[in-house]
């Protein structure tokens, strides 16, 4: 199924779902080197390769490096879309920084401010209504503020009420123009609207998009502006919502981008065993998923065809007591393959990363820490440590799930506390969606670890306490 959807000429956009493991990014990878090599031949013709994290772009060109030639790599240019805008719009003497969240905190602080006595919101819910409502659809007056859809918001608001909190968006615009600062849907749409206004044309015959599921409105909008017209093999989107990890989403219809017939699905799972599979696609069971466009996504038929233990999830009293048990079974596969850099921690956050990488290098264990914007050096030795974030794309033999404490995931502060019902559900499925990704980088083993309190997450799994 992966080669009928890489070597085919279509009639236009080409959307591809699937499962963890089930060679998206491998079958969009083969068909940037189909494309150049078979349809677009001619050595001005451009092929580009996007995603939405750096991360993923590294990886994915030092895999394309190994497939393909120099000369074809020439003609494949790998970068995340938040870089190729910001490199787009320098050139043509973007006067703003463009900002990611960095630098906004003490701007958003500073437009509460202008918040009616009468309101009783929380900075969150600004926030989530900036993200959700203002950005997607480019609102910039009270006007079309007062007529704009809020579908998927949990808080009702009557047109006086939608006047008091436009004051808060348009104090906090007025200081992104002080300080000089756009946004990164900002910047993504400035540079649709400069295409458009410039009429633009740009070297690339065809558009690869990988991990769809994390671009956001303006993203599409301006890939689609990239390749205005549609033509035959212009757009190669992968992408599974099961694995949504940033809150983005989008309909591709919406954006301009027809896949009407040209959707297909891959349901082979060739990376985990299925009971890793089983176990993974529990932890989003009964949580409705969308298709990219509109529509809803289900795993009916997504099987793996390896076969192993399920994972081995396991409470413990103490962050020591867990460390320990994490050294011996990094010893047990030290001594029975002779290597660990099959073996990855993943953890939540940066800092608990960090508590990880002292406590288990003070046992006598090589580390490799997995990096943000770098790709995995697969030659260097040590046990691979990374984020939940940072493991996405990556896959390894075994992978150590640590620190799934109450608090810990889901992560407190990403909204799973929210008064808005919509928003807390839609964070905890983030959050879900996390220990999802994490559990299916695993090709054959994966132990999941916690301390303290257990996460809520695996109440539904029996674990085993490890006596003192």
């Amino acid at each position: 199924s992966q080669q009928k959807v890489v070597e085919r000429n279509w009639n236009g956009p080409v959307r591809v779902l699937g499962g963890a493991g089930t060679g998206k990014t491998v079958a969009a990878i083969h068909r940037a080197k189909w494309l150049v090599q078979n349809v677009f031949i001619n050595g001005k013709d451009r092929i580009l390769f996007t995603t939405f994290t750096r991360n993923l772009s590294a990886d994915i060109q030092e895999n394309l490096s190994k497939i393909c030639s120099r000369e074809m790599m020439r003609r494949i240019e790998v970068v995340n879309l938040d870089r190729w805008v910001a490199g787009f719009l320098k050139k043509n003497g973007y006067d703003y920084k463009i900002d990611y969240g960095y630098r906004t905190e003490p701007l958003w602080n500073k437009a509460l401010d202008l918040v009616p006595s009468e309101l009783d919101f929380d900075l969150s819910f600004y926030r989530e209504e900036w993200e959700r409502v203002i950005q997607p659809q480019a609102i910039t007056s009270a006007e079309d503020y007062m007529k704009a859809s809020r579908v998927g918001r949990g808080v009702r608001l009557n047109r006086k009420t939608r006047k008091a909190v436009w004051t808060v968006f348009e104090e906090y615009r007025a200081l992104l123009n002080e300080h000089g600062l756009r946004e990164g849907n900002d910047a993504m749409r400035d540079a649709r609207l400069l295409l458009e206004r410039k009429k633009e044309i740009l070297p690339y015959k065809a558009i690869i998009v990988d991990e769809a599921q994390d671009m956001g409105i303006q993203a599409f909008k301006l890939i689609r502006q990239m390749i205005p017209e549609e033509k035959k093999n212009d757009l190669f989107i992968v992408g599974d919502a099961h694995q949504r990890i940033y809150r983005h989403k989008v309909v591709l219809g919406q954006c301009g981008i027809n896949i009407r017939g040209r959707g297909r699905k891959l349901r082979i799972n060739y990376r985990t065993t299925d009971e890793t599979r089983k176990w993974a696609v529990g932890l989003l069971k009964g949580i409705k998923v969308d298709d990219l466009d509109g529509g809803t996504d289900d795993q009916k038929g997504y099987k793996a065809l390896l076969h192993g233990t399920m994972p081995d999830v396991r409470y413990f009293n103490n962050f020591q007591e867990e460390v320990s048990f994490i050294a011996e079974y990094i010893e047990k596969i030290k001594n029975e393959t002779g290597s660990i850099k099959e073996v990855c921690l993943v953890a939540r956050t940066n800092n608990l990363l960090k508590q990880y990488e002292s406590a288990i290098s003070a046992k006598g264990f090589e580390i490799y820490l997995v990096r943000r914007s770098e790709a995995e050096d697969r030659s260097s030795p040590g046990l691979r440590l990374a984020t939940m974030h940072r493991v996405k794309g990556l896959e390894f033999d075994r992978v150590i799930i640590a620190g799934v404490n109450e608090g810990v995931v889901p992560f407190e502060g990403t909204g799973t506390n929210s008064s808005d019902p919509i928003i807390k559900r839609e964070s905890e499925v983030h959050e879900r969606a996390l220990l999802y990704v994490s559990a299916t980088r695993a090709k054959k083993e994966v132990v999941v670890t916690s301390f303290g309190k257990a996460s809520r997450f695996l109440n539904q799994w029996n674990y085993q306490l490890k006596a003192v």
